[in-house]
């Protein structure tokens, strides 16, 4: 790939970063002001975001054009779970243990979170693979 469309492909997937980011926050301070547990909303809320992303991801930003394929759904979920486990673990320790604004909590543990989802999603999930 040419590091013209590597570098389209990246600017794509954070404009579809900004929209899963988006459905996330509000899905999780919809949860929270409602009194749903954070970590339940940080889960339901990846959720919606993830979604989104994988339908945005595939189509705009990696532009795949073969069939879905079971394998592929299975990395990307398998990414997401690492994304999502991090996210809340960093969620957990920024809040829960040292203090920290949930909003500032939920900033950090965000971009953390989307670094790993990148590498994962263009190295393992969208690539080109032989099955």
């Amino acid at each position: 790939m040419s590091s013209k469309k590597q570098y389209a492909s990246f600017i794509k997937f954070c404009i579809v970063g900004a929209g899963n980011t988006i459905v996330d926050f509000i899905v999780f301070f919809i949860l929270t002001h409602v009194h749903v547990p954070y970590l339940a909303a940080q889960a339901c809320s990846y959720t919606a975001g993830m979604v989104n992303s994988y339908i945005f991801n595939r189509f705009w930003t990696f532009q795949v054009r073969k069939k879905p394929s079971f394998y592929e759904a299975f990395r990307f979920v398998v990414i997401n779970l690492i994304v999502y486990g991090f996210t809340s673990l960093l969620l957990f320790l920024f809040h829960q243990q040292w203090g920290w604004p949930l909003l500032y909590a939920k900033i950090i543990a965000t971009l953390a979170g989307i670094a790993v989802n990148f590498i994962g999603s263009r190295l393992w999930v969208f690539r080109e693979h032989t099955e």
